[in-house]
């Protein structure tokens, strides 16, 4: 990476030096005539030309992108609230690109067909009242739509609420790490501080242990969760700002130090029913076959690759940030509560600290 970057900077330095020097020949030349600087009609005529070449070159480039790099998109959500957002996201870029394709298809062609010519003159038009509220009003009306829309679905997917019965989850955000808490038993998460975190007694969580809701709260390294039951999420940070992202449940939201933030989603696809998706089993070939070529040559890193859902950190919080995520699984409410009932509770984990 340092040779990359040696590399890099040299190159810059050079074509900086190649620059100044072109400068420096330009300013040395005898000053030409006022006529040899101004563009013919020949002149204006191909460069016209080329930017309708141009549009021609920004639409194929936009074509073989989605052919070629489509398949690295995520697979469909695999919560309730996915597919709501994924439609805004799709609708979004459906209009974008409309938009693009007539704004650049309208602005190049204008620049061939308004093009300098000898003996033409540029009309000067001042305003048209009619035209500037007609390209004012349709943007308005577009994206008030998609405001309108953003903020319905942005309130559904928020709303949390212990109406449904969910599962209470606190996800732990420290550098550069992932922790999970669940309420135990009576699904009640045990007071905690960051203040009364001690090592010692393996209060890695700071829980107040004086709260009987403490007891039977279970710490885990690794978020198992039921599918079609709803997960209200409660979320802290014990140093900086971090932000829990699960891409494939469309779900996102920052953990600040000294407060809770809270998200709520449904999960509808277990583990095993998306390793069955035909994009993941694509995927997962693909990258097996990389990492088959990585194993050949002794690389390390190279083993075969599983799918699993994962929790990520969003937000740059350090030199490790990369390595900050944590597996989720998604399973059967039989299979989740056979792995609760194996889970070690936050009371027997202090007691056997002692």
């Amino acid at each position: 990476m340092t040779a990359l970057l040696t590399i890099s900077v040299l190159v810059l330095v050079a074509i900086a030096i190649w620059q100044m020097t072109k400068i420096f020949e330009f300013s040395q030349l005898k000053a030409k005539t006022a006529n040899s600087e101004v563009a013919s009609t020949e002149d204006n005529k191909n460069n016209g030309y080329l930017m309708f070449a141009f549009l021609v070159f920004i639409y194929l480039l936009t074509i073989f992108c989605f052919w070629k790099y489509s398949k690295f998109l995520l697979p469909e959500a695999a919560s309730e609230h996915g597919s709501e957002y994924d439609s805004l996201m799709l609708w979004s870029f459906v209009i974008i690109f409309i938009v693009q394709f007539i704004t650049q298809a309208l602005l190049h062609y204008f620049a061939f067909k308004y093009r300098g010519e000898e003996g033409k003159k540029a009309l000067f038009y001042a305003d048209n009242d009619r035209l500037e509220f007609i390209w004012t009003i349709i943007p308005v009306i577009v994206l008030a739509g998609l405001i309108i829309w953003g903020l319905y679905t942005w309130t559904n997917i928020m709303d949390i609420n212990e109406e449904d019965d969910p599962l209470i989850v606190e996800l732990y955000a420290q550098q550069f790490n992932w922790t999970a808490r669940y309420g135990g038993d009576d699904n009640v998460l045990g007071d905690a501080n960051v203040r009364m975190i001690d090592i010692n007694r393996a209060n890695v969580l700071g829980l107040d242990e004086s709260d009987p809701n403490a007891a039977d709260d279970i710490i885990v390294k690794e978020l198992h969760l039921p599918v079609g039951r709803k997960i209200n999420f409660k979320m802290r940070s014990q140093d900086v700002l971090h932000s829990a992202y699960m891409p494939h449940f469309r779900a996102q939201m920052n953990c600040v130090p000294g407060m809770i933030t809270e998200f709520s989603f449904t999960p509808n696809t277990t583990t095993a029913e998306m390793r069955q998706n035909p994009e993941v089993i694509e995927k997962v070939a693909r990258t097996n076959a990389i990492r088959a070529e990585r194993a050949a040559a002794g690389e390390p890193n190279s083993e075969p690759w599983e799918f699993d859902y994962i929790l990520l950190c969003n937000k740059i919080c350090g030199k490790s940030h990369y390595n900050m995520q944590m597996k989720i699984i998604v399973e059967s409410e039989e299979e989740f509560q056979a792995w609760m009932d194996s889970q070690t509770t936050f009371a027997e984990t202090v007691s056997s600290a002692e």
